[in-house]
């Protein structure tokens, strides 16, 4: 739908939210498989992508978001999350994004985006958002 890009969390549409996850409008979230902090295949072109518009808008910082779905005890799950973050930020740092205007933060399974208990759910929840600051 036009959703304007200051809609607050809530008033998004649950199709928005699956496309979109958190992250910011110009950026696509990065999904994982289940229990593995690993960049996939078919999530690299999107990076590419994210990294371009990085790239492109130079004066630009984000945040890297990273999330878990709710099976696995919390502490292991912040420690996976926060290596999904740290995993996209590497990959955007080897295709030429400075560092220092990428941050990163973990929160587990605090913050499911889906409340399901469902593989369709997980899938979603398993993922780390990129949000412009």
């Amino acid at each position: 739908g036009n959703l304007s890009i200051n809609n607050p969390e809530g008033e998004q549409s649950e199709e928005y939210l699956r496309t979109h996850g958190r992250s910011s409008m110009a950026l696509s979230p990065i999904y994982f498989d289940f229990d593995q902090a690993g960049i996939r295949g078919d999530m690299q072109p999107l990076i590419t992508s994210n990294a371009d518009y990085l790239k492109e808008n130079p004066h630009t910082t984000i945040v890297i978001e990273g999330n878990c779905d709710e099976r696995g005890t919390n502490e292991y799950n912040l420690a996976l999350a926060e290596r999904r973050a740290i995993n996209v930020k590497e990959y955007m740092d080897n295709l030429g994004v400075q560092p220092g205007r990428i941050r990163t933060v973990s929160y587990g399974e605090e913050r499911p985006l889906f409340t399901g208990s469902n593989e369709l759910d997980w899938s979603q929840n398993r993922r780390a958002d990129s949000i412009l600051e």
